[in-house]
């Protein structure tokens, strides 16, 4: 286009703008403007995330795993300008790049911790109480007002162990105390100041919500709302009937048959945005029976659920899953800790992954948020002896593309691809051995961490002053 057409284009697009915002002060009484948009469509606290610095970079002689079934031996993958470019064997070297030879070790795609409470639930801790940690807004059932990220401190110790141990991206979820607990957060465990420079760009966000013992015995010892099964999926029933008017009358007044803007409601705005298919469900769930429950209801109400968490009884309901396209996010061996939990198999994982299913695993405490690849290997090992065939290069997916995929985020990461972000890491070895280390950590292209460089291992706040730790 011609300089003289592009500001021809531009002055008409200007003009016609002017023209739409002064018929909208016309049309709407009082000469206030007509908002344009519900306010469950914005996003109240924009990523300001920029890229560390980085090099354009070729990695060669390593094994990769790609994340989307593949294995290459003696590959190579090349990195420019924050995107994967190449991956292959025998890739040239551009000039100006560097060259990193991975003779004996591992590639695979950053790892992906679906439910993380970093940030919320800071370490060190100094007392279990509520008081000491920000996971849950308690003062009602509802909280799905709340924003998590407005609670997130960007300096605990967590995001930087989770580095280390080959994350990339982790979704921070609210508690399962209420029965909506909020609205998550997608994040980039890099230093910052503040949560918005961590901040994934243009992430889905996701609305956490709970089954079972956890809100309806909290409820019943606040005395506050539904204290059995049955009450909360009521409770459920009339707080989504309520954002399906509320959501009308938005509809209403944007096509211009209201003249007054319905009055905000955060929580309303939440769920009408999850009807709207804008926020996906992400359920604390137990017991097979309750997340048949929850499915049947998702159908009647409306909204999508992307994954059951914790889903400990989910390998008995495998092809229920499976058929409703929902993802299961699993601990390798966690179990018994609550009658809820009672029943839960070290072949969980691989039990719904031999169905069909999206399986992957997650962290839930910042102690298992560093270790993310044993936990996928433990589950691996109990599927193999039970006679299940599970290769390295199928299990890398329960750590990143399966939870790129529930996350809305499968175009961008998750799989070693050209075109998708540079998000990977290279391992001393066999990222699913307990012998194995994150050699270096590479988030948008960029070494976000290097165990042989101190000074590419960030440091928390709160650890200044501490003496070093090593990797002996």
């Amino acid at each position: 286009m011609k300089p003289a057409d592009a500001f021809a284009s531009r002055a008409l697009a200007l003009g016609l703008a002017v023209l739409v915002g002064v018929s909208s002060l016309a049309a709407h009484k009082g000469g206030a403007p007509r908002q344009e948009q519900p306010p469950y469509l914005r996003d109240a606290f924009p990523s300001t995330y920029r890229p560390l610095p980085r090099s354009d970079t070729l990695i060669t002689h390593a094994t990769i795993l790609d994340g989307a079934g593949h294995r290459i031996d003696d590959g190579d993958i090349l990195l420019k300008d924050g995107k994967i470019e190449a991956i292959g064997r025998d890739l040239a070297l551009p000039a100006g790049a560097v060259r990193i030879d991975a003779h004996g070790r591992w590639v695979t795609p950053g790892l992906i911790d679906i439910h993380s409470h970093d940030g919320t639930y800071v370490e060190p801790l100094t007392t279990e109480d509520a008081n000491s940690n920000d996971i849950s807004e308690l003062s009602d059932p509802n909280a799905a007002g709340t924003w998590i990220e407005t609670a997130v401190n960007p300096q605990d110790p967590g995001f930087t162990r989770a580095l280390a141990g080959g994350v990339t991206a982790l979704q921070v979820l609210p508690g399962s105390d209420p029965i909506f607990g909020g609205r998550s957060v997608v994040l980039k465990p890099i230093p910052a100041p503040t949560v918005q420079q961590m901040k994934f760009p243009d992430a889905p966000q996701g609305l956490k919500m709970a089954c079972g013992e956890n809100p309806k015995s909290e409820d019943a010892e606040k005395g506050r709302g539904p204290t059995s099964r049955q009450g909360e999926i009521a409770f459920i029933r009339k707080a989504f009937a309520e954002a399906r008017r509320y959501r009308g009358d938005w509809d209403s007044y944007l096509a211009g048959k209201d003249d007054k803007a319905p009055k905000d409601d955060p929580n309303l705005d939440t769920l009408a945005a999850v009807l709207e298919g804008r926020i996906a469900v992400h359920i604390h769930c137990y017991r097979a029976d309750e997340m048949a429950i929850m499915l049947d209801l998702s159908h009647e109400l409306g909204f999508r659920i992307a994954a059951f968490h914790h889903a400990v009884e989910g390998y008995k309901i495998a092809p229920l899953l499976v058929a409703n396209g929902v993802c299961a996010v699993v601990w390798s061996d966690w179990w018994g800790f609550k009658m809820e939990a009672l029943d839960g198999l070290r072949e969980n994982a691989a039990f719904i992954d031999a169905a069909g299913g999206c399986v992957m695993m997650h962290s839930d405490s910042p102690q298992v948020g560093q270790f993310l690849s044993i936990e996928a290997g433990k589950a691996a090992a109990a599927g193999r002896r039970a006679g299940l065939t599970l290769a390295p290069e199928h299990v890398i997916s329960w750590l990143t593309s399966n939870p790129a995929k529930a996350l809305g985020l499968d175009g961008r990461i998750g799989s070693l691809e050209a075109g998708k972000d540079a998000d990977l890491v290279v391992w001393s070895a066999d990222p699913f051995s307990v012998y194995a280390h994150a050699d270096l950590v590479f988030i948008d292209g960029a070494v976000a961490y290097d165990r042989s460089d101190p000074s590419r291992e960030p440091t928390s706040d709160f650890e200044l002053g501490r003496a070093p730790s090593t990797h002996e």
